[in-house]
């Protein structure tokens, strides 16, 4: 089953509006509502998460620098998108208010991808996150136990590694620490 728009001419009113066991997004004045993701998904993104988190975030064993946050709402020009996680080097955001969301693009994107929102989240969301300056994304897919890296080139996002299965990577932007990949399916 494929994600299609609720509505068109959607506002911010339409999206609060959407059930909590939702994930809603618009782009272009289009309204999406995904279900909650599968637990596959919610596992590939949990422990990328926490594999990132400790070393880039928190700074153990690793050069910290990060700031990561799990799910966060983006609202850029009258679009509102929720990556799996997002990731901002603390020279541009240091810290977080408690606001409901962020207008600061983030300078690393993770969607896990799922067969519904594969299309969003290929499509859309990364030219959204292209023409907001998003200098890298990664496109999780536990169903193919793949990982590819993109890296924002000439205004666009361009994939420039693809990892698969059971491999140890290090993967830009974090590639000062590599990330074994067999734990995002297990």
């Amino acid at each position: 089953m494929t994600i299609k728009p609720l509505k068109k001419g959607a506002t911010y009113d339409d999206l609060v509006r959407v059930p909590e066991h939702y994930v809603a997004e618009m782009f272009d004045g289009e309204l999406y509502a995904s279900p909650r993701p599968a637990m596959l998904h919610a596992r590939a993104a949990s422990v990328l998460g926490v594999k990132l988190g400790e070393p880039f975030d928190v700074g153990s064993n690793g050069p910290g620098g990060w700031l990561i946050i799990d799910e966060p709402e983006l609202h850029f020009r009258g679009d509102v998108v929720v990556p799996d996680l997002a990731g901002w080097r603390r020279e541009r955001l240091p810290s977080v208010r408690n606001d409901a969301y962020l207008t600061l693009a983030p300078d690393w994107v993770c969607e896990v991808v799922s067969p519904s929102t594969e299309h969003i989240d290929r499509g859309k969301k990364l030219r959204l996150y292209a023409r907001e300056g998003v200098t890298h994304a990664w496109l999780v897919d536990p169903l193919r136990q793949s990982l590819e890296v993109l890296a924002l080139e000439s205004g666009s996002l361009e994939r420039i590694e693809q990892h698969h299965g059971d491999s140890m990577v290090r993967a830009r932007p974090f590639d000062a620490v590599e990330l074994e990949l067999r734990l995002l399916w297990s």
